[in-house]
Order: structure tokens, then sequence, then C-alpha cells
């Protein structure tokens, strides 16, 4: 593990500085060191909240940081500062713990304490990860990260590599997405202490699994951000964001906002030890300078791994590739990008509903063998829903770059009800769609429950201020206007409020439902030892193709360099023949022969049992099945 601290610069002497980042309260040898960025104050004062508290000048250097280092402080001390001769007193923008929530005072905390177990833990490569989302607050009925610790195993169970973290920087209220964190270094104290998540990552990596953490630098929250209080060149003059204020990155004096981030992306991974990060709506994140702010976030998180491998993923509403291209070639040097046209198409060839942003999706067998092979389905063609060019050319990007799924949090949301998709949906077909998930070279992603069919829904839930609290419930009825069948009154009246506890209460999963549903679980568990276990899905890629079948049924053929392919049939129609045959991807490879090894329709599944599959006479598919097959050296009789 990378345990060394960033050489800090002081900019008035040019001499380092004991410090690991720019901004914050650090533990060093003198008692604790406090900086913070407020150029545009003449003064600012530190008040350690003891009893009486203490006011500490400090010191303004040059570049607009206020620095101070003191015996006074304390592993656990609690603090405020002054602003000029304001007497109201503000918590740290780069506080490393708010105990009170973002309107209460920071608290040092030493990263330093914690004792460690994971220094053989080598991170995530970029593949063969099977990535899990989850949000703390609801993953159990405890809310916890003690809580949710003692759920890892099971996950590691089923087959899970990675769990993605929904944000966890702080912010106001009792309960919510993590979306509106304001409080960027400071793991919310919803969930428990700043150790509780060390000793979550500590027991993942035990087990097996890596931390990925969902982070939000495309804005700041609406409520408890004091950032632009020290200095409003935290927020951009230039660019608008629809979810709030938006970070300065490209306008003078925006360095310390770049460093800000920056820091912040590289604290995650060496003092939690997490092993990459998911960036959120990263069109968002505006930047015209070069570099471009997202591949020194990316520098920066790599280095602070040390020999750790990371995973790091953009969500990128417009599918811009620029994210996985290597920096040396213009790109920001990441691992992956979320995949929402897989998801799309997915969802309306299981629901036969194209409102919305579906409308521009079918359902078609095409668009599953377009997705398994080339990732985007749009890149760069006209997009009807946004009235313009959607994408960009990507491929020859590796299928493993993609980050696939069928649920999100955001996707199971907005069904307005927060329903399941395999509530929605033939359970054959869902079978089917998920053996394609997690069969597929694509790098899939489960949401949390999905693995034992939770009934729980997940809706959005966010606790605010009664002023802000009613905009919020008008905001995401407006949202949902977007699809007819949610525009109507009668479904707008069942638009849940997002500020009512039992909103975020009713999202949390029953793990008592994943005894009762053994079946989906073995579903899952056994796709993906399939997929670790198999040499031709595990191994390095030879290759992938399609061919449509029916108007509801296609093919999938692995290519491997012994010829012995595999093979993935998937109908989500009614029972097919399969003659005439006239695709040689169905032909069975030189010398062998194809034998079924897997089926969506076992019993074991939930499945009606699958008819034996002849492919010297009448091979029939079943309707709504997925069936996977291996080759074997034909034998001499």
């Amino acid at each position: 593990m990378n345990n060394k601290r960033a050489e800090q610069i002081d900019m008035e002497t040019g001499t380092p500085m004991d410090r690991r980042y720019s901004a914050g309260a650090e533990v060093c040898e003198s008692g604790v060191s406090f900086r913070v960025w407020a150029p545009l104050r003449i003064a600012v004062t530190l008040v350690l909240d003891d009893d009486p508290p203490r006011s500490i000048a400090m010191r303004r250097e040059s570049s607009g940081y206020f620095q101070v280092v003191t015996s006074a402080g304390r592993t656990g001390s609690r603090y405020h500062f002054r602003l000029d001769d304001d007497a109201t007193l503000y918590p740290d923008p780069a506080s490393r713990f708010q105990p009170e929530g973002p309107h209460g005072p920071s608290q040092v905390v030493d990263p330093s304490a914690f004792q460690w177990t994971d220094r053989n833990w080598r991170g995530l490569a970029p593949r063969g990860q099977v990535i899990y989302e989850l949000h703390i607050g609801t993953f159990t009925t405890e809310g916890t990260w003690e809580a949710a610790a003692e759920r890892l195993a099971d996950l590691a169970d089923v087959g899970v590599t990675a769990v993605e973290v929904l944000p966890v920087a702080d912010f106001s209220g009792e309960f919510g997405w993590g979306y509106d964190g304001v409080d960027f270094f400071a793991p919310t104290r919803l969930y428990g202490s700043p150790d509780d998540f060390r000793r979550f990552v500590d027991r993942a990596h035990a087990l097996g699994i890596g931390v990925i953490l969902d982070v939000v630098y495309n804005h700041f929250g609406p409520d408890g951000n004091y950032a632009p209080t020290f200095s409003p060149l935290y927020l951009s003059e230039t660019y608008e964001n629809e979810w709030g204020d938006a970070l300065s990155f490209d306008e003078p004096h925006a360095a310390p906002v770049r460093d800000f981030v920056c820091s912040n992306a590289a604290y995650w991974i060496d003092e939690y030890h997490l092993d990459g990060l998911r960036l959120d709506a990263t069109q968002s994140i505006h930047d015209a300078s070069t570099p471009h702010v997202l591949s020194e976030i990316t520098r920066a998180a790599r280095a602070a791994a040390g020999g750790r491998s990371l995973f790091i993923v953009a969500e990128n509403e417009p599918q811009r590739i620029e994210h996985v291209l290597p920096i040396e070639a213009g790109g920001y040097g990441m691992d992956g990008l979320w995949n929402d046209d897989m998801h799309h198409a997915a969802r309306v060839a299981l629901l036969g509903r194209a409102e919305a942003y579906y409308s521009d999706y079918r359902g078609t067998p095409q668009e599953f063998i377009s997705a398994a092979k080339r990732g985007y389905l749009y890149q760069g063609q006209w997009y009807s829903w946004q009235k313009s060019r959607r994408g960009t050319s990507a491929l020859r990007i590796p299928p493993e770059r993609f980050v696939t799924f069928i649920e999100n949090h955001d996707q199971v949301a907005n069904t307005g009800g927060g329903q399941r998709l395999h509530q929605m949906c033939s359970p054959g077909a869902y079978r089917a769609v998920t053996a394609y998930l997690l069969l597929a070279p694509g790098t899939p992603m489960l949401f949390q429950g999905q693995e034992f069919a939770s009934t729980r829904p997940f809706l959005y839930f966010a606790d605010h201020s009664p002023d802000l609290a009613a905009g919020v419930l008008q905001g995401r009825k407006d949202f949902l206007k977007q699809f007819p069948s949610l525009s109507v009154p009668e479904m707008q009246k069942r638009v849940r409020d997002p500020d009512d506890r039992a909103t975020f209460e009713d999202s949390q999963l029953d793990w008592a439902e994943r005894r009762q549903n053994v079946a989906a679980v073995a579903l899952h568990r056994d796709l993906l030892t399939l997929r670790r276990s198999d040499p031709v899905l595990s191994g390095e890629f030879h290759g992938i193709d399609g061919a449509v079948l029916t108007p509801a049924a296609f093919v999938l053929r692995f290519f491997a360099a012994d010829s012995a392919d595999r093979l993935l049939l998937i109908n989500l129609g009614c029972d097919a023949s399969l003659l005439p045959a006239p695709e040689p991807l169905l032909a069975e490879p030189f010398d062998h022969n194809w034998q079924l090894a897997w089926s969506s329709e076992d019993p074991a599944y939930g499945g009606f049992g699958t008819p034996d599959f002849n492919w010297d006479s009448n091979p029939l598919l079943p309707g709504r099945c997925a069936l996977f097959f291996t080759s074997r050296r034909r034998t001499l009789e």
C-alpha cells in the first residue's frame, strides 16, 4: 500500500511542507496542520472547540491559502474557521469528518491510526471484474458500514469481485442517495466513522472483493456547501449544472479547485485503500483547458495507488470514448464506461415499452449482438430523442471497457414505483437476459438485491429542509413526466415523496429474501462460476460474433484459439425451430461436437426443463430461454 506523504510545497519559501494534501486538517509531528484556501479573505482564524474555545490566527500565503501548525490540535479535535471579522464560524471545506453533519464542526482524523490487514492486496485488474452497485444506507436495514461488511461474504459467494458504493461525501439530512455531497473528503456520519469505512474496505479485501467509490465532481449539493464562503472561485461563472453549483476547472484562479478534486481522488485511494472510482456524469465536468481535469484526476488516483491496480470508470451520457483512451493519445486514461445503450435495449426487449429515452431502441436481437461485439449501439448516429447525434466511434475499444447492466440505482428508481425488472417481465425472458449479461464479454454489474430477486423497491429519497423538499418532490414529478405513462394524473399522484423517511426505509433490502429465493441466487452463482471457470469466457479474448436467428432469437459465438468455441443461444420469443439453419455460426467447429453445458430452463432456477436439443434432426430452441454450449473434440468410433 502507498503510505508516503504527497510532497506539498510552501509557496512562500519553496520548501516542502509536512502535509499529505494541500487543504484540510492533518496530524503531523508538531501537532495538527490546518490549511484552507480563502484567497479573497484578509484573515482566517482557527477556532478549536475546546472548553473554552481557543482561537489561533493563521498565516496567509501568497497563493491564497491560510495555514497554521499547532500542538493544541490532536486527533479527535473539533474545530471551525472564522473568516475576517465575521462572527459566524464555518466548517472546513476539506474536512475529513463532520460528526454532526455539514453544518456542524469539523473533526481531526488520523488515518495512520487504523491497522490495515490487506498488505498483500494488489487491486483490481482491468479485465475479469464483476461489479455490484450498492447504497450503504439501504443495503441493510441498519444502514451502516459495519452491517454492510457482514454481507460481503454473501457477495463473494455469488461471484462478485468488486462493489461500487454510491457516493458517501457528507450531505445534509438523515438520508439520501449521496449525489448532493458538500464535504468531498468527509465520509458521511450517517453510516459510521471513517474507521468503520476502512474496516469495510479491509474486510472486502480479505474476501477478495475490491471497493470502487462513486464520486461527484460535477457539482456541489444545495445545502451545507460552505466552500464558496471561503472562496467564490470554487464555482464556475461560465457553466451551468442542472443539479447544483458547477465547479470551476478552466477559469482564472482555478488551479486550487483542480487540486481540490485531484487531491480528493488520491485521498480516497490512499487513505481508504479504495480500488477505483466511478465518476458521476462526466459530461457536466466542464474543462476547456489542457490537460483536461479528468485526465489529471486519473493520474492522481493511479499515483496514490502505488503498485496497486485500479478500476476507474466514468458515467458519460454523450458516450465519449476519450475517457478510456490512453492519456498519451489525448484521452483520460480510465478503464471503463457505463453502457446505457445495452440497458435500454434489454429493457425494451423485456417490457415492450419504448418511452422517453428508450424511444430509440427496439430490443431486437441485432441490438443484443451489436452491444456484445461493439459496446455502445450509438456511436455517432442520429438520436431522435435528443434530436442530435449520439456517441463516438468505439469499434476498436475492447468489450471489457464497457460496464453493462440491466439494473442500476437510476433505472430502477425511474420506473416511478422503484420496481425491479424481474417483477415486470416474463421470468424465463429475465433469466435469459441475465445469462446474456453475465456471459457476454462486457464487464457486468449487478444492482443490490438483484442476485436474489429482491422485491424491495429502490426509490428516489432525499431528506431536505421543508422549502427545498417541496421543490425536490415537484422536480421529481416533472422529471418522470418524460414518460407518457407516468405523466398522467393517477401516476403523478403515486410518485413517492423523496423527503418521507418511509420512502427511504422501504428501499432497504430484506436479506431474508436471499434465503427464500434460492433459485435466483443459484442462477447468478452458476452463471458467474461459468464465466470465471470456463477457459474461453475467462481466458484471453479471441473474438465474438453473432447472428439473428428469428425476430426474437439470436446466437453469440465465442471463438477459442484451439477451435473449442462456445455458443450462446438466446430466444426471447416463443419456441423456435432452427430448421432450416443457413447460419455458419451455428456450425460445429472442425472435428468437434456441441454439448449443452447450461440452460436457463433448469428447474434449479425455476425453469420448466430443457427438451433434448438434437442438432442432427430438428433443433428446437425453447421460448424465453438461454442455452450455452461448449465444444468437445470428436472421438473415433
